[in-house]
């Protein structure tokens, strides 16, 4: 009896060592062929999926660098136009100055022409409008006949003599001035009281902003370049007495009996904007003067 268990016994332990035996070797063999089989997976992965993922990094990496980009982009834009918008408004309130400079510096001029010529009653006027060209030869103001404006009234501005009203309407009238081609002026020196004759001419405007007098009756010799030259009393249109210019040249005609030269007027008749119209007529004054 004792020979059959101590066999049993034997027979149990082999069992069991062969079963550990054979679960050992399962075991080595699942993991050989399990990190054989993973081998394949890994090298895909290197060549795939590792590249993939960089380049995946990337765009990503790219992708952020461009919204940065942009942003910062579209602020610099954002910041442009709004320093812009500020110059353009600095820019037009710089023009407004410049021009109420401008006009102060007119309205001053023309408060110290009517000083001036304080014997005179004036209405200021605007001018509207003008003849093609760059001089203000024939003009349109915003005065006429409503505002006690009519033909043959002297127009002034600057320093004196602008021209003479030639048309009226009810709210506005033309003025001829003297620097116009058909523009005739009987006019004086004042230092001599010698008569010329005054004449528009644009192109001696346009050459060298001049224009021609004749019929200077000067025989001492005492009128020279410089010499102020205003209306004379001997006028049929004109009021005497009010500034045309100043002698430029002059020189002795061929009949060695009379003068001619040029003359530069002394009022800008490039950038006439407001003007004085006098209101008293010359055939009216003399009117008053032979009462």
């Amino acid at each position: 009896m004792k020979k059959k268990k101590k066999n049993k016994q034997r027979i149990s332990s082999g069992y069991i060592v062969f079963f550990a035996i054979c679960i050992c070797l399962v075991l080595i063999v699942t993991t050989t062929a399990f990190n054989t089989a993973s081998m394949p997976f890994s090298v895909v992965a290197d060549v795939v999926f590792t590249p993939f993922q960089k380049g995946i990094n990337r765009v990503g990496s790219g992708l952020f660098d461009f919204t940065e980009n942009f942003t910062s982009k579209q602020k610099l834009i954002e910041e442009n136009e709004a320093l812009q918008a500020q110059v353009d408004e600095l820019t037009i309130e710089n023009n407004e100055l410049v021009l109420k400079v401008y006009e102060l510096d007119t309205l001053k001029e023309l408060y110290e022409l009517d000083n001036e010529y304080s014997d005179y009653e004036k209405i200021g006027a605007y001018v509207t409008g003008k003849d093609s060209g760059n001089w203000f030869n024939s003009f349109t103001i915003n005065k006429g006949s409503a505002d006690g404006i009519s033909v043959n009234m002297n127009v002034i501005a600057g320093s004196g003599l602008v021209g003479i009203v030639t048309k009226v309407g009810l709210h506005n009238a033309t003025v001829r001035s003297i620097i116009d081609d058909t523009s005739s002026v009987s006019a004086m020196v004042v230092n001599t009281s010698d008569n010329l004759i005054v004449k528009g001419s644009l192109n001696s405007m346009t050459e060298n902003n001049v224009i021609s007098f004749s019929n200077l009756r000067d025989s001492d010799d005492e009128v020279t370049a410089g010499a102020a030259i205003t209306t004379s009393f001997i006028s049929d249109k004109y009021l005497p007495g009010l500034l045309i210019g100043y002698i430029n040249d002059i020189s002795l005609d061929a009949n060695e009996l009379t003068k001619s030269g040029t003359i530069t007027p002394c009022v800008d008749f490039e950038h006439l904007q407001e003007v004085l119209v006098i209101l008293d007529l010359k055939e009216d004054s003399e009117v008053t003067e032979g009462e």
